[in-house]
This record gives C-alpha cells, sequence and structure tokens, in this order.
C-alpha cells in the first residue's frame, strides 16, 4: 500500500503548490492553462486509445456503461456530492466541482494506475506507483492552480479507489489478464479524451456517467475472450 500513500502525498503536495501559484496568476495566463490541459488530457487519451484491441467489445462497453451511469445518473450525484464539500468546508472556488471530478477521472484511469495497483497488490515492487506519483504530482500542480481546491481534495477518492484495486489485486490478481488491461486502457483513454473536450469547452460530455463502462468491459472480456 506505500504506493498508493505516495501517491496520494503527491497529489496533496503537488495541488497545494498549484493554489499558491494560483493567487499569483492573471486571467489570461488562468485562460491558457485550461487549453493546454485540456490538450495534454487529450494527448493522453488519445495514447491510451491508440493501441485500442477488440474494437466492438470496447464500443458496447461504453454503450452499455453509458447507459447505465445515465440510469443511475452517476455525475448529479458527484456534484452534489462535492457541492456539500464545497460547502461544509466553505470553499469559495469557483471550479470546485469541476476540479475534483476531472483530477479524479486524470489521476485514477490510466494504465499506470491499474498495472501499478496489480503490481503491488500481487506482493510487487511500488516503482510503477511511484512513476505515476512523479507524473501526478506535476500534473496535480497545473490542475491545481486552474481549477483550485478540488484538485487537492481528489486526493481522498484516489486513495480509495487504488487501495481498494490494490487489496483486490491481493487476492484475484491473477484475474487481470493483459488482454483486461488493455481494455481497460482503452476505455479509459476514451474517457479522457471526452474529458480534455470538456476542459477545452468545446462539448459538454457526462464523462462521470461512463464510468460504469469501466465495469463493462472487464466482464465483456472476460466473457467473450
Amino acid at each position: 500500500m506505500i504506493g498508493t500513500l505516495v501517491n496520494t502525498a503527491a497529489v496533496i503536495g503537488g495541488g497545494v503548490i498549484g493554489l499558491l501559484l494560483k493567487k499569483r496568476m492573471p486571467i489570461r495566463i488562468t485562460t491558457i492553462y485550461f487549453q493546454a490541459i485540456g490538450l495534454f488530457t487529450l494527448a493522453i487519451g488519445a495514447s491510451m486509445a491508440v493501441e485500442m484491441e477488440h474494437i466492438l467489445i470496447v464500443v458496447s462497453s461504453l454503450a452499455i456503461g453509458s447507459l447505465l451511469g445515465e440510469w443511475m445518473d452517476i455525475e448529479r450525484g458527484a456534484e452534489r456530492l462535492s457541492l456539500r464539500l464545497k460547502h461544509r468546508f466553505h470553499i469559495g472556488s469557483e471550479k470546485f466541482s469541476e476540479g475534483l471530478i476531472t483530477a479524479f477521472l486524470l489521476f485514477c484511469v490510466g494504465s499506470l494506475t491499474i498495472l501499478g495497483t496489480i503490481q503491488e497488490g500481487t506482493g510487487g515492487s511500488p516503482d510503477l506507483l511511484y512513476t505515476k506519483s512523479l507524473m501526478d504530482f506535476f500534473s496535480a500542480i497545473l490542475l491545481a492552480s486552474a481549477f483550485g481546491v478540488g484538485v487537492a481534495i481528489a486526493a481522498a477518492p484516489l486513495f480509495i479507489f487504488q487501495a481498494s484495486l490494490t487489496l483486490l489485486a491481493g487476492y484475484a490478481g491473477s484475474f487481470f489478464t493483459e488482454e483486461i488491461i488493455l481494455g481497460l486502457t482503452s476505455v479509459g483513454g476514451i474517457m479522457l479524451i471526452g474529458l480534455g473536450i470538456n476542459i477545452l469547452e468545446i462539448k459538454k460530455i457526462r464523462i462521470m456517467n461512463m464510468l460504469p463502462s469501466l465495469l463493462a468491459v472487464v466482464l465483456l472480456i472476460w466473457i467473450f475472450t
């Protein structure tokens, strides 16, 4: 679990530094930051999706997961929760909800998250999570300087998510085959492309409602391959 703890600390540390930088940034600099982060997110998503296999399974997973997520209305629930946190702790950031959701998705749906937690959960080295921690540290600086304190608070759901995967891998590490990991990476990459479109304000896509697609792709690959 040490890799997840380091990753969580890296996000908090990067988030705090980003908040300090944000106070000194004029609006025009913040605007270009948003655009840079949006393009950065698109690039990460494209790099994850480019090696896609089992296209029909990926498309089916996105369709099934999105319909299920829309029915559950996950995004509205996440926004309500972030608003409660905002009011509970008297947070004045206008983009608190957006920052929290963006940071969580960016930090948690990548292949390093899956591979790193599986490696550590099955008794291996946490090196992959250390590498991810370094990347997330610098990403958190950029995100927090643009979105505010929600990015640092995203460290809490990140810890819960990665700790759960690490524990799961400890009991069922052999279940996560290369095909399942690739499927998760492909679906996660497509979701990050959608997130980048949101950040660039090209079109509003309800990415949180697509989260069940990650579970759907695991089940479909397990059943049909």
